[in-house]
């Protein structure tokens, strides 16, 4: 099925809304196939960067700290989750911005929560390969498994990936109201929420203030519960309920700021200028 197809069906039918998200998801899919650099730079910043962490687990491997090793690998793979889906969600979308496109979609038929979905599909796939070739590499370069985390590893992909995708939608959010200008927040907005979420320390290491911002990011939950499950400790899993609480506080508040950014852009006459 295509957008085109969905003509076939009513408009608010299951089936129509289908077709529309699964014409979002081709439409990348096809640009990520004829933009061979686009998939070079997927694959290349994340494995330097594990390239670069693993060297540094293997000196400190040298100074015995066994622990800090295998939390700074799994910190790396595991920072991914938060990282490339908020980038690779903004990217597909100033894409869109870039081609002068945008206006082109927003009078098709596809609601905007469709598009939303669409670019959240096609950026999983995306981010699913590149995540499966860094765990092996993590495995085959260094001896680390990421399976060795545990059961809790799928909470922990669920709640970095939602975090991900709702810094996603408020980087779009800022673009549509502010215009390219504000196209930082798309490659800035997940760095900047790293040093308060304690990818490679503990929270414990912050100073009082610093924590109390922390103890607001979702993520800063998730790593300090991997660290604690890679010591041989059981999961606290009251710290995972927590994050998922703030992701949905998360999701929420950028879903609110699109919702608003948009009708800002439609009553100004911004959105038109996109195209």
């Amino acid at each position: 099925m295509t957008i085109a197809s969905s003509a076939l069906h009513p408009p608010g039918s299951t089936a129509a809304r289908c077709s529309r998200v699964y014409g979002v998801l081709l439409r990348d899919i096809y640009t990520l196939r004829r933009n061979p650099p686009l998939v070079v730079e997927i694959i290349f910043w994340p494995t330097m960067e594990l390239i670069i962490w693993g060297c540094v687990s293997l000196f400190l491997q040298a100074h015995q700290v066994p622990t800090v090793i295998a939390g700074l690998l799994g910190a790396v793979v595991l920072w991914q989750m938060a990282c490339r889906p908020q980038g690779d969600l903004a990217r597909s979308f100033l894409e869109d911005v870039w081609a002068r496109n945008l206006l082109n979609v927003y009078v098709t038929p596809v609601a905007t929560t469709e598009y939303l979905i669409g670019l959240v599909l096609s950026g999983a796939i995306r981010i699913a390969a590149g995540v499966t070739l860094l765990a092996s590499l993590a495995y085959l370069l260094f001896g680390f498994g990421v399976f060795t985390i545990g059961p809790a590893l799928v909470p922990y992909v669920v709640l970095l990936t939602v975090m991900a995708w709702a810094l996603g939608t408020f980087a779009i959010a800022m673009v549509v109201r502010f215009g390219q200008s504000a196209q930082a927040f798309a490659w800035l907005l997940a760095f900047a929420f790293q040093p308060f979420s304690a990818v490679f320390y503990p929270l414990d290491v912050l100073p009082g203030p610093v924590q109390a911002i922390a103890h607001l990011v979702p993520a800063s939950y998730v790593f300090e519960n991997m660290r604690a499950v890679l010591a041989g400790a059981t999961p606290p899993w009251t710290g995972l309920a927590t994050a998922a609480v703030l992701d949905a506080a998360y999701v929420a508040g950028a879903l609110l700021c699109l919702h608003r950014a948009l009708r800002h852009a439609r009553s100004s006459g911004r959105l038109s200028r996109f195209g």
